[in-house]
């Protein structure tokens, strides 16, 4: 999988967390702030994101479901 460049993976940052460079905030953090129904604009003003960071999240968010592997459990 293919990092996108505005988001890092380092064990001493937000405990290798994969999150937004130059922050400290993760991706599943700006993830969980949209799915509570903050607006873009209102995490932008709060936490001084650009575009560019946002559309990094969704980008890795997406790879990472893309790459998901889904087996069946038969009982």
């Amino acid at each position: 999988m293919k990092i996108p460049d505005r988001i890092i993976i380092d064990a001493k940052i937000c405990a290798g967390k994969p999150c937004i460079q130059g922050t400290r905030l993760s991706v599943d953090f700006i993830l969980e702030l949209l799915a509570s129904g903050w607006s873009y604009d209102q995490i932008q003003e709060e936490y001084e994101l650009e575009s560019e960071d946002f559309l990094a999240v969704l980008q890795y968010a997406h790879q990472v479901i893309r790459d998901e592997e889904i087996f069946g459990i038969t009982p």
